[in-house]
């Protein structure tokens, strides 16, 4: 599209496959050096600019309808099975029933007893349905598919998870790292602690345990 630069296009088809801004930006960048906190203020800024809008909202309406399977799409699959609601689908209760009727009397007896109903087909969203059967026994099934599952999946998309890791030395030992912060001063401290940060980042993901 006319107006976009080639690294804005770049951060345009990251937003668009589902990446987070930070993630777009820094595929699309040269960030390297950046703290997360800048990536965040200069992305929001990028992604709340006029022609970046209108590329994004050209993507979504060119793909529309389209089979075509995204990071968007399979997130959106898994917050329909994570908020679904199971009353959406059936109801059920307890009713007072006549169960019979008094011998002297004649009067009708009541009782309770539990249903389960289940909505027409035609109204429900069968993509979050797991199972429905009737059994010989005349028991009926029903079933979501994996809600906590689902969550688990979205949680780890946002990141709410973290995998913590101990990383050590040579021979379990502790890693050392030879700075001199004498004379050091608060700009080359600050770029210093950024570069410990960024090798203490890469030995935890060569680390840490594939899903």
């Amino acid at each position: 599209m006319a107006g976009l630069t080639i690294k804005q296009e770049k951060f345009c088809q990251g937003l668009f496959t589902g990446l987070t801004q930070r993630e777009a930006y820094k595929q699309s960048y040269n960030a390297e050096n950046m703290t997360d906190k800048s990536i965040d203020e200069k992305s929001c800024v990028l992604a709340n600019t006029v022609k970046v809008k209108e590329r994004l909202a050209f993507l979504r309406d060119e793909f529309k309808g389209r089979n075509m399977v995204t990071v968007e799409r399979v997130i959106t699959e898994y917050k329909k099975i994570a908020f679904a609601d199971i009353k959406d689908f059936v109801s059920f209760g307890t009713v007072k029933t006549e169960v019979g009727f008094d011998e002297e009397t004649g009067e009708p007896i009541y009782g309770y007893k539990q249903i389960v109903e289940a909505k027409p087909s035609a109204e429900v969203d069968g993509t979050l349905i797991n199972e429905v059967s009737i059994g010989k026994d005349g028991t009926f099934k029903f079933k979501l598919h994996d809600k906590k599952g689902a969550l688990d999946m979205i949680g780890k998309h946002l990141g709410m998870f973290i995998d913590k890791t101990e990383v050590t030395g040579k021979n379990g030992g502790r890693i050392e790292l030879d700075i001199d912060l004498e004379g050091m001063s608060d700009d080359d401290l600050l770029k210093t602690i950024e570069r410990t940060s960024s090798i203490i980042n890469s030995l935890q993901k060569r680390v840490s345990p594939k899903d």
